[in-house]
């Protein structure tokens, strides 16, 4: 079988797609990441104030604003560490739905798969991510047998995994 193309998608391309991507790149997989968010919205001083920029604005610049706005806070809370890991990955959070790009899987994370939002969690969905690749990449037949493929998947980690197969 080719190599499959796989894209990963969380809400602003920032911490749960971006941990998947990194984590899928480093195991040799062919991935990008990407937000579905209408702006990329991150933790601000307070709950109603968050830190919002639109889909195109690259890691760097936003990691200079947080720098600027308050180091200690975005340094404690782990913002400026994660967006330090994006930027190596690649330069800017990009937007699904402007994407011309044809994929043999997306994957989708979103907010209600994990406990909270956090990086742990991101780390813990990135390997189960990585486990569902692996197994997706390993068939001659992935029409024929994703169906198996994803039963076996959610047995072994005792998720239920909501997908929707389709043929283009």
């Amino acid at each position: 079988m080719a190599e499959l193309g796989f894209a990963v998608t969380c809400s602003s391309n920032m911490n749960r797609s971006m941990e998947a991507h990194a984590f899928l790149s480093k195991k040799g997989f062919n991935v990008r990441s990407f937000g579905t968010g209408d702006k990329v919205k991150l933790p601000g001083p307070a709950p109603d104030k968050p830190n919002c920029y639109e889909f195109g604005t690259s890691y760097d610049d936003i990691y200079n604003d947080l720098l600027k706005k308050d180091k200690t806070l975005y340094t404690q809370n782990g913002l400026l560490h994660m967006l330090d890991r994006n930027r190596r990955i690649k330069p800017e959070p990009e937007r699904f739905q402007v994407c011309k790009e044809k994929f043999d899987i997306i994957i989708t994370c979103e907010e209600r798969v994990y406990d909270q939002d956090n990086h742990e969690e991101a780390t813990i969905g990135a390997f189960m991510i990585c486990e569902l690749a692996a197994l997706l990449s390993g068939t001659e037949d992935l029409d024929n047998d994703i169906d198996e493929l994803l039963h076996e998947f959610e047995t072994k980690c005792q998720r239920n995994v909501l997908h929707c197969v389709q043929f283009y």
